[in-house]
């Protein structure tokens, strides 16, 4: 083989490399509601047809919680509660044995109001280059080394605010981004979306007054700034992601302060809902090199979300709204029109995702349902019963590997 083959073979062997790697990550589902906080799915292996039931490839008690599992270079973390501590674990997910086990103290009482939801941590963790961070249910703040589960920097906010988590308990999923851990810290009237440098813990920004809500922030890019976007709890912001700054809010608010649905961006609009509240869109304008304005583009009171967040399939809206006891709806993201309401009855919440041309839909009582991604109609195209007790947490898929977390059980389905 001369010089030149051997260079051209080596050129296609990393460029083959590359392709393996782009896979692998692109099939991990690295924080709330996947990579990108939106629900969606790629790298999944979807069985044609669906069979008939699914199969249990292992399952782990791990302890109480509604926090979501994750899936990162063939590893599932899942974070839990047992007794007075706070637990993270990692398991191989071919096979379910456990990796390492991490733990804390975090006492933490059950506010009355949220004695069915327990006492364990219901914000889902991120894992981002080797490093996991964790929101416990009282506000502690950590961040460990995803490989050996040693713990890095952690942050406790007593000595800092009045109350360290909202009245139901911490359930914002820190944001992972450009170096920064972002979190939504303190208590109810009183917090910060407060940016950590993920390697040290130091504050680099905080954007403190309004207290923390149970909406998870995201990130989004309008006119080539990029900000966090989230709902606090009385008002919708986005906050320059390098410095912090305020950019715009707009005042919102529901019963009891239970603003919870993360937000849905795409291009220039968020949607956005609450309790009892009609679900409706903002547009982003760019007026400055760092002023906007927020104005509504849409509301439609036929539909309303309370704790489910909405996925996006070819500019439609696909949500879980609170009405008639829980009813699946399609809408058209530019109009707002409601396409289509399904069938009643589904429950108190469900966790939606998309993997095209299907959505996976959970809800609370176990019930996974696959959709057809349809624009006229509710199609259901399979249904299963998983887990063993209630299924808030939202499911996490890659490959072909669905898992599901109950109330205290860790569960991996494959076919």
């Amino acid at each position: 083989m001369n010089r030149f083959s051997l260079q051209r073979r080596l050129v296609q062997q990393l460029f083959l490399c590359g392709v393996c790697a782009c896979a692998a990550h692109a099939a991990d589902w690295t924080s709330w509601r996947g990579p990108s906080r939106d629900g969606r799915v790629t790298g999944f292996d979807a069985p044609e047809p669906w069979p008939k039931t699914l199969v249990e490839r292992w399952k782990a008690v791990v302890g109480e919680g509604h926090a979501s599992p994750l899936i990162a270079e063939g590893r599932a973390y899942v974070f839990s509660r047992q007794e007075d501590l706070e637990v993270v674990r990692a398991f191989r997910l071919s096979s379910g044995k456990e990796v390492w086990k991490a733990t804390y103290a975090a006492p933490y009482k059950v506010n009355p109001e949220a004695m069915l939801h327990g006492a364990g941590p219901k914000a889902t963790p991120t894992v981002d280059e080797g490093r996991l961070f964790t929101f416990g249910i009282s506000g502690i703040l950590s961040c460990f080394d995803a490989e050996e589960g040693k713990l890095i920097w952690q942050k406790n906010f007593s000595k800092e605010f009045p109350a360290t988590a909202p009245l139901y308990g911490s359930a914002a999923s820190p944001l992972v981004d450009a170096g920064l851990c972002i979190a939504a810290v303190g208590g109810h009237d009183k917090g910060a979306l407060r940016a950590f440098d993920v390697k040290t813990g130091d504050v680099r920004w905080s954007r403190d007054g309004d207290g923390p809500s149970y909406s998870s922030p995201i990130r989004i890019e309008v006119g080539n700034i990029a900000q966090v976007a989230t709902l606090t709890q009385r008002n919708i912001v986005g906050v320059a992601l390098d410095h912090g700054e305020l950019l715009w809010s707009v005042p919102f608010t529901t019963e009891w302060d239970q603003n919870a649905v993360t937000l849905l961006a795409q291009d220039d609009m968020l949607v956005y809902s609450g309790y009892n509240r009609a679900v409706a869109a903002l547009r982003l304008e760019r007026r400055g090199p760092r002023s906007f304005t927020a104005t509504q583009a849409w509301s439609t009171s036929d539909v309303s979300m309370f704790m489910s967040s909405p996925v996006l399939v070819d500019r439609r809206v696909y949500g879980m709204s609170s009405h008639q006891k829980g009813q699946v709806f399609c809408l058209e993201l530019l109009s707002g029109k409601v396409l289509w309401k399904g069938s009643s009855r589904l429950g108190d919440n469900a966790s939606i995702l998309v993997a095209e041309p299907q959505l996976v839909l959970l809800t609370t009582d176990g019930n996974l349902r696959i959709l057809g991604a349809s624009a006229t109609h509710e199609a259901v195209l399979a249904a299963y019963e998983v887990g063993s007790s209630a299924t808030w947490a939202s499911p996490a898929i890659a490959g072909d590997r669905i898992l599901v977390k109950d109330r205290d059980t860790l569960f991996c389905y494959g076919w």
